[in-house]
């Protein structure tokens, strides 16, 4: 491969051989490992420390490079660069890679070697030339794997347990991302978590957990609904807490975001649409939550707070009154058909789902009829608007289904209305960020029903 300018006397990764002497190697960062230290066996009580990345310098050739030194020059090299840097390393010791053990913990590579960098012998930096950054920075959106090679998320979901400790490939648009979780492990390590919610045609919501710190930094800079990633090697598992299926990010997962394939484009088109027709806002699935897990209770006020401090879904009760409640204004306010596929709002007149990414198609409409309220819920200290009241939760609150309910009188609506209106109430409710709300959260009834007086006294003493 011929470079120009001074770049000449680099070596491409695809030219690398154990007889190479002296190499100069340049490449753009495409995955990198956290630092690791083990027991050194030449010096007894003291660690030897590691850590590892992954170069591409073409669309078709990438390599693994391994450091290893102590604390100061490991570290030190660590905190100096990230994933999409595009990086210089001078004399690199060239070595032929053990394929079983290299690509059991490492990125699967293209090369039969792999580079081992010390700091007696090699030199690493970071390239500010602007002429090798635009022919190596495009290279960061091209999947190291087969761009068809990859699994749906409903294939994942579809084939569950059996997929169950298997490495795979995945393309997905970010949904969510959560905030990090610290932690300090027995042996006093310390440790962080993050998970990110993935979605697709087919699913949507799919966690992908992530234990790396190199890992948490690369997902923390991705702009939920407006992202999608290719990520290959990701380790499938099943959590029997949340009886579901979970990919995680691992020592082999090279994560390749927004990806310059035909398949990336097209996932990106829908994901764009459902996230304009608010779609993704529309969780109104109580049963994702059971309420008997809900134990923490807030005034209005409180809720506010935390869902601006800290801006994550959430669920706890509240001991308020319903302040809003329209049941005596038109039935097509008070109940709704959506698609069965998308959960969109349509016209069952029209036979077919307007929502133009649904993923249903073209095939025969399907709809869902139920009750689709926005309540008001007040107490001392404020109140939070436009919650919602959907679906089953409303038909326990009101004490009628959809059908009932159409058959009433307006006076009867009216006296169902003030039975309920301005009455203290239990509310169990899930808070929710919303970025195209007013207030900035949405709030989503997962349960109503009027409050025990002595409860609410205890409940309400213990928030003063």
């Amino acid at each position: 491969m011929a470079y120009s300018r001074q770049a000449k006397d680099f070596v491409a990764i695809s030219d690398l051989h154990p007889n190479t002497t002296h190499p100069r190697v340049a490449g753009v960062i495409i995955g990198k490992t956290d630092v690791k230290s083990f027991p050194d066996r030449k010096s007894i009580g003291f660690d030897r420390f590691t850590f590892g990345f992954t170069i591409k310098d073409s669309p078709d050739y990438f390599i693994n490079v391994s450091l290893w030194g102590n604390d100061g020059y490991i570290n030190g090299l660590s905190n100096s660069f990230r994933i999409g840097d595009c990086v210089i390393i001078e004399n690199p010791l060239v070595a032929t890679k053990d394929p079983e053990k290299e690509d059991r913990f490492c990125p699967s590579t293209p090369s039969f070697y792999r580079l081992l960098v010390s700091e007696a012998h090699s030199q690493l930096s970071i390239s500010s030339d602007i002429e090798m950054m635009n022919r190596l920075l495009p290279l960061l959106h091209l999947p190291v794997k087969d761009s068809r090679d990859f699994y749906s998320l409903g294939d994942i979901v579809a084939n569950g347990q059996s997929l169950d400790r298997t490495v795979i490939n995945i393309l997905a648009a970010v949904r969510s991302i959560a905030e990090p979780k610290f932690f300090t492990t027995a042996d006093g390590r310390k440790g962080q978590r993050l998970e990110v919610k993935l979605f697709d045609d087919s699913v949507t919501s799919f966690p992908l957990v992530c234990w790396d710190r190199e890992a948490i930094q690369l997902v923390q800079t991705l702009i939920p609904r407006e992202t999608v990633l290719f990520i290959s090697d990701a380790r499938i598992g099943f959590d029997s807490f949340r009886n579901c299926m979970t990919a995680t990010v691992n020592s082999k997962t090279i994560i390749t975001v927004n990806p310059d394939t035909k398949e990336a484009s097209l996932l990106f088109s829908y994901a764009k649409e459902v996230s304009e027709s608010g779609v993704l806002h529309e969780d109104d699935r109580p049963g994702d939550v059971p309420v008997d897990s809900i134990s923490d209770v807030y005034t209005v006020s409180q809720l506010k707070l935390k869902a601006q401090e800290n801006p994550e879904v959430f669920c706890g009760i509240t001991y308020s009154f319903i302040s809003k409640l329209d049941l005596d204004t038109s039935v097509s306010k008070v109940i709704r058909s959506r698609c069965s596929k998308c959960r969109y709002q349509v016209n069952e007149e029209i036979q077919s789902c307007s929502n133009t990414a649904c993923p249903g198609g073209d095939q025969p409409l399907t709809v869902t009829t139920g009750f689709d309220l926005l309540v008001d819920v007040t107490d001392h200290t404020g109140t939070l608007q436009s919650c919602s009241l959907n679906g089953t939760v409303a038909e326990k609150t009101l004490g009628c289904n959809p059908e009932e309910f159409v058959s009433l009188t307006e006076d009867e609506r009216t006296a169902m209305k003030w039975k309920i209106l301005l009455e203290r109430c239990k509310v169990y409710i899930k808070i929710a960020p919303s970025p195209k709300s007013r207030s900035g959260m949405r709030g989503n009834v997962l349960q109503c029903s009027l409050a025990d007086p002595g409860e609410v006294k205890q409940n309400m003493s213990a928030l003063q």
